[in-house]
């Protein structure tokens, strides 16, 4: 059963117009169909992963029918063309874990999951990459951590290995300090990305997604994983509400906070 983490009446109003784009969550089996025939596009064709195909041409996997998942369209032709996956506390109790612990051993972070959120399987179709459905998810991802008053949101993003993992390696060891979580907050991978021997000194070319995260004030909660099925390096985030940088928080959380509630975190600053 598809998990209910957000009221009704919030969900009706989730939705919101924008030129050519319309924000949704999924509301049944058949638009969640859509999102994972985008994640196989994107993916699979795209991205050369391999995919568990329970359905030819879809990237499902275990977590999907606990999970929300935020949905844009092209308003004039219907398609799908953006994607979040959200798994709230709830969902990841339905389905016994996030899906990060498949990558990541979160012991530390132990203490958080019951107002922790995991975001992932972002993608967007290739002809709208340039930046209005990706305000437009993060518009969604906001709306949802306020309806419910989340307070740490953690997500992994990946870095391509089509270079034989040179580039993750350069970007992991160029992070600061300050990009990093404390000790008391990392996260162990599974499958490590044995990035000392492959980093070469060079520049790293960042990902849009890593650095949308590293400017929302997220940080990398430790070494990266090694995704063999996806063929990505993955970096794990973590990024309290408490250090949502102030022009992310004012353009994506204010708007949907009660009015007690905004007043509270201005009176914290």
């Amino acid at each position: 059963m598809h998990t209910q983490s957000v009221p009704a009446s919030d969900r009706r109003q989730i939705a919101r117009p924008h030129p050519r784009l319309h924000l949704s969550l999924a509301k049944n089996e058949d638009e969640i169909r859509e999102a994972q025939r985008l994640r196989y596009n994107v993916f699979g064709e795209e991205l050369g992963a391999r995919l568990f195909e329970q359905i030819p041409g879809h990237d499902t996997d275990f977590f999907d029918p606990h999970c929300d998942h935020l949905l844009v369209r092209n308003h004039d032709t219907g398609e799908v063309i953006g994607t979040y996956r959200l798994i709230s506390p709830e969902a990841a109790k339905s389905a016994g874990s996030y899906y990060a612990e498949g990558e990541f051993s979160l012991t530390r972070l132990q203490h958080l999951r019951p107002r922790m959120i995991e975001i992932g399987r972002f993608c967007i179709h290739a002809d709208y990459r340039s930046g209005g459905v990706m305000a437009l998810l993060w518009s969604g991802l906001g709306q949802y951590i306020a309806c419910q008053d989340y307070e740490y949101l953690i997500g992994s993003a990946s870095i391509s290995m089509t270079d034989g993992g040179h580039n993750a390696a350069n970007l992991y060891q160029q992070l600061s300090e300050e990009q990093k979580t404390p000790a008391e907050y990392r996260a162990a991978p599974l499958h490590p990305l044995p990035f000392k021997k492959l980093a070469n000194g060079k520049p790293a070319v960042i990902p849009p997604l890593i650095k949308g995260y590293l400017r929302a004030g997220g940080r990398v909660c430790g070494e990266p994983a090694w995704d063999t099925d996806f063929n990505t390096a993955d970096l794990l985030f973590l990024l309290p509400m408490t250090r949502l940088n102030r022009r992310y928080e004012r353009t994506f959380l204010d708007p949907y906070r009660s009015s007690e509630r905004l007043h509270q975190s201005h009176r914290m600053l």
